[in-house]
């Protein structure tokens, strides 16, 4: 088994900053990719970012140019470095994990969300 654990949500006004954290501890062999999807009420889960084991990442276009992800391998953490918040970032942030286990298989684990709320 693998926990994800969040860290970093808030409520920040517009054109503010937050960093969001997310350490994997567990069964792992390996990471393969790690990354931030979020919900708001009435919509479907969207990717925000994502970073491989060889450090290529994908970005939503609409945080690109304001949002920063990057990870540390050695601790297996991911961060969020997000600038310029808008209003519709408004939404629950989940952090995500593809593991390669020991058992050969990879598998996805989800972290239980943090808030981040952009308000005046």
């Amino acid at each position: 088994q693998v926990q994800l654990v969040e860290s970093g949500g808030g409520l920040v006004q517009p054109g503010g900053s937050l960093r969001l954290s997310c350490a994997a501890s567990g069964s792992i062999f390996s990471i393969d990719a790690m990354g931030w999807y979020r919900r708001t009420p009435g919509k479907q889960r969207e990717l925000v970012a994502l970073v491989h084991s060889g450090a290529s990442t994908v970005y939503n276009d609409s945080v690109k140019g304001r949002f920063t992800i990057s990870r540390d391998n050695a601790k297996n953490t991911v961060y969020l470095q997000m600038n310029k918040l808008k209003p519709e970032d408004t939404a629950v942030y989940y952090c995500y994990s593809r593991v390669h286990s020991d058992d050969d298989l990879d598998y996805d684990y989800w972290g239980q969300g943090t808030q981040v709320t952009v308000s005046s």
